[in-house]
């Protein structure tokens, strides 16, 4: 029978498109049913025209419609990908501004820091409200979730819900691209061992081809002048243009990655996300002296920032309605191969993040997790038992315990734990503590329309 597969946040021109295009470079899910559901109900009529061409461009009997309807959405689901930004840009420009008030900026603010804290605050309850009424009205579906907080986010719902939930993130895939270009052997032959939570994956032990690859990439990272000119290790075609040619070095890769060569270069073990994400988990590549993060290569991302990105997406999203050709490039999203390893028996090794069962010993019981799983008909698991170099694992204890208060307070709605939270990020709670507490409450109260349990 053919997989229905619900997209709640179904409207959103960055993850439906590139989700749908997997979807049907996804042989067993030729013929699924997706239910695109999203409160705005504007783009809806769109993406499903984006399904439609999809399905006649390759002949296929993928077919959709869309609703506002989350309950209508998920009566009878298989498979629930969520991708929301309750309050959107609106309330987001909030958890970037007010804590650069207070001397804090953030490169990303959409997973820790005090703008990740308080995103999870207003996601987690409309996260809830899904798994519940995926409770009454899926029961045996999958929860995938894209959306951020992630940690938090799947966290809330394994603690407070029987839903089976996974979340999802290319952050590792982006990271072995970039390895395989550096290294050679191509994607396929990057083996990885990770513990961590998501956007600070901690990566413990690399093999290319079986060997290890932590070596290479020492002498690599230890002499980057050295090898700033070589060719990436990219099949290249013979009559390549030799301008384009020359630009495909080992320089600019290694430049654009200097904080996570440098934490790997000290300690021995490779963060494995973006250096933007990275940068917020340790606060002292974002301070005055480095430019807040211009001597890493980090770069602040703001809301118009966010909002030129949204106008691309768009434009993208245009182009793809007008399309002769559907694109085979995977996007490095995992969610169609997951729902295809659970169809078909396929098993696959992909990062995901779970509660902890022991694959990540740094860690208490049950927190989520990020690691690399095994999943096939039978589900998911964990594939190793991965420990982090000390200071790297002490790093990782304190998000993860304040990414626990973070569920605490939005669970409850006090506003104590939310300060607690606060306290022990890294990030936010290298503030002056009277001012924390000041931050902590504006914070709120300038996103209270979106936070109902603290009203």
């Amino acid at each position: 029978m053919a997989p229905r597969i619900v997209i709640i946040g179904g409207g959103s021109y960055q993850w439906a498109p590139k989700l749908l295009i997997d979807i049907a470079n996804t042989p067993s899910l030729h013929d699924a049913e997706i239910v695109l559901e999203d409160l705005d109900p504007r783009p809806l009529p769109a993406m499903v025209q984006l399904v439609e061409r999809i399905a006649k461009l390759r002949n296929i009997g993928l077919r959709a419609r869309g609703t506002t309807n989350q309950r209508e959405a998920l009566d009878g689901a298989d498979f629930v990908v969520v991708t929301i930004s309750t309050g959107g840009f609106a309330s987001m420009r909030h958890d970037l501004a007010i804590p650069e008030r207070y001397g804090i900026r953030q490169s990303v603010g959409d997973s820790v820091g005090p703008g990740g804290i308080n995103r999870a605050l207003r996601n987690i309850p409309v996260l809830l409200g899904i798994a519940r009424d995926m409770e009454e009205l899926c029961p045996d579906a999958w929860l995938l979730n894209i959306t951020n907080p992630m940690t938090t986010l799947c966290r809330a719902v394994t603690r407070t819900t029987s839903v089976k939930t996974v979340g999802l993130c290319h952050e590792i895939a982006t990271t072995r691209w970039t390895l395989s270009n550096l290294l050679g052997g191509g994607y396929d032959a990057i083996d990885l061992t990770i513990t961590g939570v998501n956007h600070l994956p901690v990566i413990t032990e690399l093999r290319v081809d079986g060997e290890d690859g932590f070596e290479r990439l020492r002498e690599l990272v230890e002499h980057p002048d050295d090898h700033a000119g070589e060719l990436l290790e990219l099949d290249l075609p013979d009559d390549l243009d030799e301008s384009i040619r020359a630009q495909l070095t080992k320089g600019p890769v290694l430049s654009s990655n200097l904080l996570k060569f440098e934490l790997f270069r000290r300690f021995g073990a490779l963060p494995g996300a973006g250096d933007r994400h990275l940068a917020e988990f340790f606060p002292g590549f974002l301070t005055e002296a480095s430019g807040w993060g211009q001597q890493w290569g980090v770069k602040l991302t703001t809301i118009e920032d966010r909002e030129n990105d949204r106008g691309g997406d768009i434009d993208r999203f245009e182009e793809l309605l007008a399309m002769d050709d559907v694109p085979t490039t995977p996007s490095g999203e995992i969610v169609a191969p997951l729902i295809d390893c659970f169809l078909t028996g396929t098993r696959r090794e992909l990062p995901v993040n779970l509660p902890n069962t022991g694959q990540c010993p740094d860690f208490p019981p049950d927190v989520v997790v990020e690691s690399i799983g095994v999943a096939d008909r039978d589900g998911i698991r964990g594939r190793d038992r991965a420990v982090a170099p000390p200071l790297l694992a002490e790093y990782l204890r304190r998000v993860s315990a304040a990414q626990e208060l973070t569920v605490d307070a939005a669970l409850s709605g006090s506003r104590e734990k939310a300060f607690e939270a606060m306290l022990a990020d890294p990030l936010a709670g290298r503030a002056d503590f009277e001012q924390l507490a000041m931050m902590t409450d504006e914070l709120i109260d300038a996103t209270l329309p979106w936070l109902p349990q603290f009203a």
